[in-house]
């Protein structure tokens, strides 16, 4: 285990609501860096996914690898390299001089769906894919995960062992056990405000998909999460219901097996996340960070008479930096 050393995360008490820190960032995080964009085939050869990198000065050794760390951000739920916690980690990734991507899931960025898989909490496969694709070009690879792609990628970490490509992870918010966070989603806030606004973009992208009349019938009648991987995302992937893929897709079972250095941040008052890794539950190579507030991947301080998101990605390079120097 890694005897890491952080800042610990407390924001003044007027920002220490859960739902301030979770819709807040979004309005207040930094102008987004310029991209350039690489489309690649996915793991199933069929659909094309974005890759959007924001490059740095290197060169390339004898091996066509770059010689500057890759910083890779696997993102949530219907996100992309347009999210906040994107725009925070590109920026702390140029302060550091590395290369920086944000690898985005099928039909995620932009990108259409061709084939008739989508994604899912659990796709290592993919994960997997998208690292040895990156490795290809890039020496030294540092993986972050959030949200939805922070549990895949510590399922990942876990499935792998000492074969995981990046050197190094850090998860972020993430819901490691899934039919604890849907029950969690069905709460008030939950059911009225956040499922909506996860719930809406992923139907409308579903029926534009190839789909019966009673799919399309049954995927408009969806008013939950649970009800949408029921009818949906289960089928798709070859899980039996929604049940079976939350049990099949969950990290929480697996982390034990982690064998390289992971750090894993959540916050207690995250209205996303329901059961939470422990000490017993993680292998020595987990490092665990559990924060009073933060909501959401939020983290929000107010320094200098202005917002902050620089906890996070402040916190997830410093580990990365610490693993540097012991490995």
């Amino acid at each position: 285990m890694i005897s890491f050393n952080y800042q610990p995360f407390k924001p003044p008490f007027w920002l220490a609501n859960p739902h301030l820190q979770t819709i807040l960032p979004k309005f207040i995080a930094p102008e987004s860096p310029s991209y350039r964009r690489e489309l690649v085939k996915d793991s199933l050869n069929e659909s094309e996914v974005a890759y959007d990198f924001v490059d740095t000065s290197d060169i390339q050794l004898s091996e066509n690898q770059f010689q500057k760390p890759l910083l890779v951000l696997f993102h949530g739920m219907e996100g992309s390299s347009q999210s906040h916690y994107a725009r925070v980690l590109a920026k702390a990734a140029q302060a550091q001089d590395w290369h920086f991507v944000v690898v985005h899931f099928r039909s995620c960025g932009g990108v259409p769906v061709k084939g008739r898989v989508f994604y899912n909490a659990g796709d290592t496969a993919e994960i997997d894919h998208a690292l040895r694709h990156l490795a290809k070009s890039y020496r030294t690879i540092f993986a972050v995960g959030v949200s939805l792609g922070g549990n895949a990628l510590a399922k990942y970490m876990s499935d792998f062992g000492d074969d995981a490509i990046c050197k190094a992870a850090v998860v972020a918010s993430a819901p490691v056990d899934l039919l604890s966070a849907s029950l969690a989603m069905e709460r008030f806030l939950g059911r009225r405000v956040y499922t909506p606004y996860l719930l809406n973009p992923i139907i409308e992208k579903a029926l534009a998909n190839d789909l019966s009349e009673d799919e399309i019938a049954a995927i408009k009648s969806a008013r939950r999460m649970s009800d949408f991987d029921n009818i949906f995302t289960a089928p798709r992937h070859g899980f039996r219901s929604a049940n079976d893929y939350y049990y099949k897709a969950s990290a929480l079972p697996h982390l034990i097996h982690i064998a390289k250095p992971t750090l894993m941040i959540s916050a207690k008052d995250d209205p996303f996340l329901g059961v939470t890794a422990t000490k017993g539950d993680v292998s020595k190579e987990v490092t665990l960070i559990d924060t009073a507030h933060g909501g959401h991947i939020g983290f929000l301080t107010y320094q200098d008479k202005k917002f902050d998101l620089s906890w996070l990605p402040t916190t997830a390079v410093s580990f990365f930096k610490e693993v540097d120097l012991l490995i």
